[in-house]
């Protein structure tokens, strides 16, 4: 049997839209406990883990914002359902203002959001990967542990979930081709660094 404990955390907004193949692209600069301060992709292949506390609707395009319900700071459900899992297929790191422009359309986030970004810790690049996404044969409610809190990308859950008889949320066409027009929207083989086998 196939399981991972992996885990990336990221709003669910976010991840409501690759479970839907809305989008196929994040944006990460790394959370405030990240070690050495740094994003970097630690696994290839990763459940998601819906975030509620952070999500903030004036950072999303208009059709994203609506799904948002504010809640107060420091809140975390009792139980999280995991029902999705991803393999990173890309990560690109970007640092010049065309190349991320390009991907405007691409993703959930609004200029705002990316200005925010480029200006947040402004030496380091932004990480743009891409999730192909699957549906687990059976979405899982975990209950919510102290240790999976905080601003941080990366968590390994206390008990690994099966991903045998995932589903696809795109099929191999669709992902291919979405992938590719990402890869040539940015079009700089120096900030791309690929983590297909």
């Amino acid at each position: 049997m196939e399981s991972t404990a992996s885990t990336l955390k990221e709003w669910d907004v976010a991840v409501n839209a690759l479970e839907n193949g809305k989008t196929i692209v994040l944006l990460r600069k790394g959370g405030i406990r990240e070690q050495g301060g740094h994003f970097k992709v630690n696994y290839k292949q990763v459940l998601l883990y819906p975030t509620f506390e952070h999500q903030q609707p004036d950072l999303l395009k208009p059709e994203y914002a609506s799904q948002v319900k504010v809640v107060e700071s420091g809140w975390h459900p009792e139980t999280i359902r995991i029902a999705t899992w991803a393999k990173i297929t890309d990560a690109f790191l970007l640092a010049c203002e065309p190349a991320i422009e390009a991907l405007f359309p691409y993703h959930i986030w609004n200029e705002k959001f990316v200005n925010d970004r480029l200006q947040w810790k402004s030496s380091q690049p932004i990480y743009i990967l891409l999730l192909r996404t699957y549906h687990l044969a059976e979405p899982q409610e975990i209950l919510y542990r102290h240790e999976y809190g905080g601003c941080r990308s990366w968590i390994d859950l206390a008990e690994p979930i099966a991903i045998d008889d995932s589903r696809p949320v795109l099929s191999d066409r669709e992902y291919i081709q979405k992938a590719n027009e990402i890869r040539n929207a940015i079009a700089n083989p120096q900030n791309f660094l690929s983590l297909e086998n």
